[in-house]
């Protein structure tokens, strides 16, 4: 009912406006329109018909074209960037403090005892000339060896290369005795040969060679592989206690005019590096300012970002040479993105579907951190292991040789997928706003060596309290960091097409070809209502027709009577006479008598009588 409502009123509005077909709404419009080209159409002779309305359908087109450039050009979600420079005194950067050397080796020696005795054999064997220079390797242990050895392919024949284990080459077995002769031909120098490390799975029955440009990036690959095999099976509590304190590896420290220690530093273990330093971490207080630019004003190390970020030293960081006096001066960009839709970034990384493996260290989002996250979410997930150098989630265990022979093999490949690291750069998100630190960086050698053993004595009184030299050139380094000038940078994108910009355009281009406004727009909008009105009643006029005819069509008797339309009934009386319809078949003996019908009403008002009868008898009836 409520249809049928709105139908009749939408039919009552067109009775009174453009009426009820296409042509009338469309004259309608012509008449009506503020629009200067339909006018034409209708008040012109045929040919100026002709041309106008050619005209207007032109002029209609190169809107409707321009008004789609407009429409995707802001679709497009592009972004000016604004560079804006300030001066202030500015927040001094966390700076990271790490040893190149993660453990003192007295403390790791221990555990790496089999592996530095593996390590020169395998030195030995590669830098020998002759067999006869090896020293003998009875007294190694193979089990390291045997999960990822090093061999050595012979590709001078392509079709068949042939593949040696490198202890073999010498005649040497896997169980830990020198035995057998030398293989013939155990050296290969030619450009065909090449160091490679075999890593396989599925108890030796599939394997992999990755393959190396020279023979020190192999061992040194090779090394690193099994030092992360041993140490993942080390409690993290004891591997803290292998690196170095504190007091060990800040001797002195100076910020602007203030002085500082070890103790002004967060320590964190970091697994590349071992125990680094933190100055100025903001965690439990307010970050230091920075007074004065100039070098005279610094102090303190090497990675510089954010305070509350993790630092990726592996990624991010520099290194200082022994012996030498790096400045670092520094210069701040602020970045600050749009975000959705405009940039692809994130606020704080809640809408990043990869859980954050640092959020234990209560460090805000970081590109860095989301990558590293997604690795070893994949690493888990492939290898049942987690990789050592990454954290690891609740209830999930680091990858080693003892508990999970095939990791080694499944990293590498995980590792070397350029699938995997597609899938974690299109899921992580760069941080809407970031701040940047460009470093310059200049050395140069010391201490001098006019002030070398002074400098050195009180180094060493103040790290061992002794009076004796217990430092030397290769095991120190002076730092020094500072803002070039209190100049920053911020790097802000805006909106390059804004609502404002596409109405403006939108308006621009139909007043221009149209010689139309908003008004004209809403009158267009209105026919477009009108034309939606017609075509319902019309589809409604046809389907109701069109019911009509269906539920008249399967009926094929004699026409109703006057008695069955009007009141409602049949009258026998009244109805044909079978026997005279010449499809009807004759039989008189098994046909029903019809029933009597109704004679006609017998009324007294159709008698006629005398006048003055009628006259009297109104008289009568008045008396």
């Amino acid at each position: 009912m409520q249809v049928r409502k709105y139908l009749l009123k939408g039919l009552h509005r067109l009775q009174k406006g453009p009426g009820y077909t296409y042509k009338e709404l469309l004259v309608w419009y012509c008449n009506n329109t503020n629009t200067h080209g339909p006018k034409r159409i209708i008040c012109e002779g045929p040919k100026k018909k002709t041309m106008w309305f050619l005209i207007t359908l032109l002029f209609a087109s190169l809107v409707c074209w321009q008004w789609g450039v407009f429409i995707k050009t802001y679709l497009s979600w592009d972004v000016s960037v604004s560079l804006s420079l300030g001066f202030k005194t500015m927040d001094f950067p966390a700076v990271t403090v790490c040893n190149a050397s993660p453990f003192q080796y007295s403390k790791a020696k221990p555990l790496l005892k089999d592996l530095d005795a593996l390590m020169k054999a395998v030195l030995e064997r590669i830098l020998a000339p002759e067999p006869s220079r090896a020293n003998a390797t009875g007294a190694l242990n193979f089990t390291i060896w045997n999960q990822a050895p090093l061999v050595l392919i012979n590709e001078q024949d392509p079709r068949h290369p042939v593949v040696q284990d490198l202890f073999d080459l010498f005649g040497s077995n896997h169980n830990g005795s020198a035995g057998g002769s030398p293989v013939p031909g155990r050296t290969c120098t030619a450009p065909g040969c090449k160091l490679a490390m075999r890593l396989c799975t599925l108890n030796g029955t599939v394997c992999t060679f990755r393959n190396f440009t020279s023979a020190t990036r192999a061992v040194t690959e090779w090394y690193g592989l099994q030092a992360t095999n041993i140490f993942a099976q080390v409690p993290r509590q004891e591997l803290v206690q292998m690196g170095y304190p504190g007091e060990h590896m800040i001797l002195a420290c100076m910020f602007g005019t203030e002085p500082c220690s070890y103790r002004n530093f967060t320590r964190i273990f970091y697994p590349d590096y071992g125990n680094c330093y933190v100055f100025n971490w903001g965690m439990t207080e307010k970050a230091l300012p920075s007074a004065n630019p100039g070098a005279e004003f610094a102090g303190a190390r090497l990675v510089l970002h954010e305070q509350r970020t993790y630092p990726f030293i592996k990624e991010e960081g520099i290194y200082a040479m022994a012996g030498t006096e790096t400045s670092i001066g520094v210069l701040v960009d602020k970045l600050q993105r749009m975000g959705e839709p405009y940039s692809p970034c994130t606020m704080n990384g809640s809408d990043v579907a990869i859980r954050n493996l640092y959020r234990d260290y209560n460090t805000t989002y970081s590109i860095q951190a989301c990558l590293h996250s997604c690795f070893q979410d994949h690493m888990i997930r492939s290898c049942s292991c987690g990789h050592y150098t990454y954290p690891l989630p609740p209830g999930e265990r680091y990858c080693n040789n003892q508990d999970f022979p095939d990791w080694a093999y499944c990293y590498f490949d995980l590792r070397m997928s350029v699938v995997q690291r597609e899938t974690c750069i299109n899921m992580c998100k760069e941080s809407c706003n970031d701040t940047q630190y460009k470093m310059t960086i200049s050395m140069a050698d010391w201490p001098s060596e006019a002030s070398e053993d002074w400098i050195f004595h009180v180094l060493s009184q103040e790290r061992d309290q002794s009076t004796n030299i217990t430092l030397s050139r290769t095991g120190i380094v002076k730092l020094n960091i500072y803002f070039q000038e209190f100049n920053y940078r911020t790097i802000e994108e805006s909106a390059a097409n804004n609502i404002v910009w596409l109405l403006s355009n939108l308006g621009g281009q139909f007043g221009f070809w149209m010689g139309g406004s908003v008004l004209c727009l809403i009158e267009f909008g209105e026919i477009i209502i009108d034309f939606v009105w017609i075509t319902i009643i019309k589809l409604v006029a046809f389907s109701k027709g069109l019911r009509q005819k269906r539920a008249q069509a399967p009926y094929t008797g004699p026409p109703p009577t006057v008695a069955e339309l009007v009141e409602a009934h049949t009258n026998f009386g009244f109805q044909p006479d079978a026997n005279l319809s010449p499809h009807a078949e004759a039989h008189p003996e098994e046909q029903t008598p019809p029933i009597p019908g109704t004679p006609p009403p017998n009324y007294d008002s159709l008698r006629l009588q005398p006048l003055d009868t009628v006259q009297s008898d109104s008289e009568g009836d008045a008396a």
